[in-house]
């Protein structure tokens, strides 16, 4: 007998790629401001998620904690998508945090 090849369901692109989006809407995280990620420097970056984190009844655990996995979910998430310069603004990003929290 011949062996059967198993249909398997194919996403779509698109739709596959928007998971991390209804994530960060969706998520009780905590609710973000609008383009936080794009914002012109690390400490801007760092000060809109200090803000969202303090102000928002979404979030499970203590603000700072929810800040920091917001970014950590971004950087993880936009991966090789990200240019090197972006990556760096964002990293240096979670430092500006951790300073704003004094957690350093």
């Amino acid at each position: 007998m011949a062996k059967r090849k198993r249909k398997t369901k194919k996403k779509s692109k698109r739709k596959a790629r928007r998971w991390s989006q209804h994530v960060t809407e969706t998520s009780d995280a905590m609710t973000l401001e609008g383009g936080v990620f794009r914002k012109s420097s690390a400490h801007a970056i760092a000060l809109s998620l200090k803000r969202s984190a303090d102000r928002s009844r979404r979030r499970k655990s203590e603000p700072y904690r929810s800040a920091m996995s917001m970014l950590v979910f971004y950087i993880n998430r936009a991966g090789r998508g990200l240019s090197r310069a972006r990556k760096a603004k964002l990293e240096t990003a979670k430092d500006e945090l951790r300073k704003l929290y004094g957690k350093d």
